[in-house]
């Protein structure tokens, strides 16, 4: 879909979803995550860069679950993550949007849990590649998570936390040979309608990852 169109649809409410393609799972439990080797920091710093054009090709599993668990993940005995939050609120949540739906990342159980059974991708930008990419992450604020934080400063602290995810991304992404791009051009209230989200949910980012285009 254009993004014209995409812009006109979301001017009249009516961005919607695709069917999904093939049978969403209601969970899909992830491999453990690989936490050695890996390209030099310098190196993948060196190499981060934004990338527009993506191969449909899906993201294996092991690989997923790398990245989600870069992302995000539990890197500590006390549950402590991967990214930084004030107050350890740990308010992000990570949505994923592949084809056949669209999945919550549950960093405690390492699995993907169903929240839509239905391809978001065309709804979480307005660019045109986000349809067909093989992934699109989505980050979620949960303020009810953030009772420490002054409400008024809520939306900014959870953007701090929401861009160290991204960051986090993009490092994976440059050491692991994928092409990424972080998106704040979105359509949030039909994304909060797609995945279904409480009031006290904000959506913040959405993130393209997948195999680098020809």
């Amino acid at each position: 879909m254009s993004t014209l169109t995409k812009l006109a649809l979301g001017a009249m409410g009516q961005l919607r979803p695709r069917p999904a393609r093939g049978n969403a799972a209601p969970k899909i439990a992830l491999p453990a995550p690989d936490k050695t080797g890996g390209m030099p920091l310098m190196e993948a710093i060196a190499r981060r860069r934004s990338m527009r054009e993506f191969s449909r090709k899906e993201l294996p599993l092991p690989l997923l679950a790398n990245l989600l668990w870069a992302a995000n993940g539990i890197n500590r005995a006390d549950g402590g993550r991967t990214a930084p939050s004030a107050m350890n609120a740990q308010e992000i949540d990570i949505y994923v949007a592949l084809a056949s739906g669209a999945y919550l990342y549950d960093a405690k159980a390492n699995e993907l849990q169903l929240v839509a059974g239905n391809d978001v991708r065309r709804v979480t930008g307005y660019q045109d590649f986000v349809d067909e990419a093989p992934l699109d992450l989505v980050y979620i604020a949960d303020h009810s998570r953030m009772k420490l934080i002054p409400v008024s400063q809520r939306g900014s602290f959870a953007s701090a936390a929401a861009g160290a995810v991204a960051q986090n991304v993009y490092l994976f992404a440059a050491g692991n040979g994928l092409a990424t791009v972080i998106r704040a051009w979105i359509d949030r209230e039909a994304i909060a309608n797609a995945l279904g989200l409480p009031h006290d949910h904000q959506v913040l980012l959405s993130q393209t990852v997948g195999f680098q285009g020809e």
